[in-house]
């Protein structure tokens, strides 16, 4: 009975975290239902993906629903989030996570493959400045095996549309505003339930101390912006670090996803 307990608990965190989530981006599922259209049509149904900057495992639980010959392995830094990963996946055998700092150079060799058909990524890389994103996609070029994929879905604004850029702006504060009316966490929020849980206290903690408290700085979905360059250079530069293809696969008007193909 305490098991289920346990289990209830960590897969309620999970949706808690999906759900603040949404709050920011309307079409989050979206943008993984292509994600995932993608592997499958370049990798196959059977990938071995590197789920990057994995938080609560939100991709990797989309993809082992999907695809039952998949395994995964998650790499992030933050241990708050990494515990409630390892809670709602502690009996899934084809998930394993890895706490890896991705601006460190000597992040792969914590991996338990030297190769990944599949490297995946979405609403994290803005946390690194544009230097450190430029290394950091060298490195995934060395873990993508020939023939396999990189996504990255992120905030990609285009400076060309400046009064498309504002109107969308100005829509999703206002699509925001109604919802946190309605009760919605945001990330500042979310945090301060987590940090109040019994369980998560702790870990909780333990991320201040690395990132800072949410509460203290800019309420984003994901702390303060860094690297928030267009499509174009994330292709540009996904090219110059080896891989042979590079594009935008799906777009809104202030996101995007781009693929580099190896």
């Amino acid at each position: 009975m305490t098991d289920t307990v346990a289990v209830a608990d960590w897969q309620a965190w999970q949706r808690s975290w999906d759900r603040q989530q949404e709050w920011y981006l309307p079409d989050r599922e979206e943008r993984f239902r292509v994600m995932l259209d993608t592997v499958e049509a370049v990798v196959g149904p059977e990938p071995r993906i590197l789920d990057l900057a994995c938080g609560t495992g939100s991709i990797s639980d989309r993809a082992l629903r999907r695809f039952p010959g998949a395994t995964s392995t998650g790499v992030d830094l933050d241990p708050a989030l990494l515990t409630i990963a390892r809670g709602h996946f502690a009996a899934e055998p084809r998930a394993e996570f890895v706490t890896a700092d991705l601006r460190d150079p000597g992040w792969t060799e914590r991996l338990p493959h030297r190769a990944y058909d599949a490297v995946l990524t979405a609403t994290a890389l803005h946390w690194l400045g544009s230097d450190e994103l430029r290394a950091l996609y060298g490195r995934i070029a060395g873990v993508v095996r020939e023939g396999g994929v990189f996504l990255n879905a992120d905030h990609m604004p285009d400076p060309a549309t400046p009064r498309l850029n504002a109107a969308d702006h100005a829509y999703q504060e206002a699509r925001r505003t109604r919802a946190k009316a309605a009760g919605t966490q945001d990330w500042a929020d979310w945090w301060r339930t987590a940090a109040r849980d019994e369980t998560l206290a702790a870990p909780v903690a333990e991320r201040f101390a690395i990132f800072g408290n949410p509460a203290d700085g800019p309420d984003h979905a994901n702390g303060v912006a860094e690297a928030f360059q267009p499509v174009a250079w994330h292709a540009d530069t996904l090219r110059a670090a080896g891989f042979g293809e590079a594009r935008a696969v799906w777009c809104s008007p202030s996101d995007a996803m781009v693929l580099g193909l190896k």
